[in-house]
């Protein structure tokens, strides 16, 4: 059967993985929620000169994550932290306690979203959809201080 007609897609490009370049981002949160990193990684992708290639984000903790969502509705976010919250509620009856009653929902919110992203840098930016944003998203209800790795691989 022949692929449908609506599909298109560009030629390949060819780029060799040369340089690396890596970073630590440090994030003081305010508590439960999102926060926007789409800057601070472009401006990374810039300093590092990349031109081709991709970045990944690492976050180093087990109980806040990150994604990429829409950065035009802020009810978005809402929504998403009201979606989590009832996929692992506090008082759920969770044995992991240890740090308070968020610790094991938090566990559980890291390991629904990503603690890793992968982006693909074109023509040295970002190739992320118009309404993409880049988030760290915190788990726990007191601010915390989070570190997530950047590397980028490519040309520059």
């Amino acid at each position: 059967m022949p692929p449908p007609k609506s599909i298109s897609r560009s030629a390949p490009s060819t780029v060799t993985a040369a340089t690396i370049v890596s970073s630590l981002l440090t994030v003081q949160t305010r508590g439960p929620g999102f926060t926007d990193l789409t800057t601070e990684i472009a401006k990374f992708v810039g300093d590092a000169g990349a031109r081709e290639g991709a970045v990944t984000l690492f976050i180093r903790h087990t109980s806040a994550s990150l994604t990429i969502q829409e950065n035009a509705d802020p009810s978005v976010l809402d929504d998403l932290m009201t979606a989590l919250g009832r996929l692992a509620p506090e008082g759920a009856g969770w044995s992991h306690d240890t740090e308070g009653p968020d610790d094991m929902p938090a566990h559980i919110k890291t390991m629904l979203t990503a603690t890793s992203l992968h982006i693909p840098v074109l023509e040295g930016k970002l190739a992320l959809g118009t309404w993409q944003a880049i988030y760290l998203v915190e788990h726990r209800s007191a601010p915390h201080e989070r570190e997530v790795v950047l590397q980028f691989a490519g040309r520059i």
